[in-house]
């Protein structure tokens, strides 16, 4: 073991505050990765805060990490000393059960491991994340960073980026199709930048004009004021995919009745129980779906980096001290900040 320094919360109720621990030795397909940067998710928050009932103290968060390999374990073939590398929301899967076998980790029968607050498959030890100096992680769960990527912008494309990738290629966005985007934030400009670059028609849904320019600015064609009634009836029956990036409950129901017949309604935001009840007959009588996604696998998760390479595209963000990082969660849950906060992990060295 080694000894490593970082950021945590010891209970719901306390501020992130540095920390000293111990990193595991690196196992034989260990890779150990000096962190440079690492994007702060809002899910960082709801973990910290133990808003989902599931933390385990001390929580360390981050899941959106780049790094360079510092040292890698004997058996490790894909990544070597000096690489440019990310660990994104996995550090570990059962690799053998139908969803592993089909590269979707994410959906892992047994469960993944997260990259914070799960228990190590081997050890039973608690995963602490990447607001840290350094991450050891199996090379399985261990991405490559491609030439042409800017790594601070590049760091939330492990989370935000990934999970609006994955539900567009799954349901094969492409030419000619209409999409919208609902909301506009850490996934939803992502998700505009995505659908754009697949060659669809985009359309931002928001309720705020103030957002008009910058949704145009991030690639969107069009805009539509989600709370006026007659922008809303003259987009009925217009699109094929909805991306729905809202992360608080919302009536679906407005949404579901711009979709066209076989329209895919897919949330990627809310993660909590949908309070204005689904009226049935918005799916039944249009054959209409309502579709769930969850980040990507690690294949799919290369996939993303390299599309974002090759098509220019990177996270919006603003760099962030770390010994900021509570003020930074208090203007994240105000909404202020485009679009993604990420440490500059040099400021955690001094």
């Amino acid at each position: 073991m080694y000894t490593a320094i970082g950021y945590a919360a010891q209970s719901p109720s306390s501020p992130l505050a540095p920390m000293t621990f111990q990193r595991r030795s690196p196992r034989a397909d260990d890779v150990v990765i000096e962190i440079l940067y690492c994007g702060v998710c809002h899910s960082d928050i709801h973990q910290a805060r133990n808003e989902w009932g599931i933390a385990v103290y001390p929580l360390m968060p981050g899941h959106e990490i780049v790094g360079r390999v510092s040292a890698v374990g004997d058996q490790v073939s894909r990544h070597q000393v000096g690489d440019l590398v990310g660990v994104g929301c996995m550090v570990d899967s059962c690799r053998h059960c139908a969803a592993c076998r089909q590269d979707l980790e994410q959906y892992c029968l047994e469960g993944p491991t997260m990259t914070y607050a799960s228990p190590d498959r081997i050890d039973a030890s608690n995963t602490l994340g990447g607001y840290a100096s350094s991450i050891v992680v199996s090379e399985h769960f261990v991405l490559r960073l491609p030439q042409g990527l800017d790594l601070p912008s590049a760091a939330p494309i492990l989370c935000a980026g990934i999970t609006t990738y994955s539900p567009l290629k799954h349901h094969g966005v492409g030419p000619g199709h209409q999409v919208g985007v609902l909301g506009m934030g850490g996934l939803g400009h992502m998700g505009i930048k995505f659908a754009k670059a697949l060659g669809a028609e985009v359309t931002l849904f928001t309720r705020s004009l103030a957002k008009a320019e910058e949704a145009r600015r991030q690639g969107a064609d069009h805009v539509i004021l989600s709370t006026d009634a007659e922008q809303m009836r003259a987009a009925a029956e217009r699109f094929d995919f909805l991306l729905d990036t809202i992360p608080v409950p919302h009536d679906l129901n407005p949404y579901l009745e711009t979709l066209k017949f076989d329209g895919v309604h897919i949330l990627v935001g809310l993660v909590e129980p949908i309070q204005t009840p689904v009226h049935a007959a918005h799916l039944v009588t249009k054959r209409r779906v309502l579709a769930g996604s969850m980040i990507g696998g690690i294949a799919e998760t290369q996939e993303v980096l390299d599309f974002c390479a090759e098509h220019g595209i990177g996270c919006d963000v603003e760099m962030l001290d770390i010994a900021d990082i509570n003020q930074a969660y208090a203007r994240m849950i105000a909404g202020d900040v485009k679009y993604r906060f990420v440490i500059d992990m040099a400021t955690l060295r001094g």
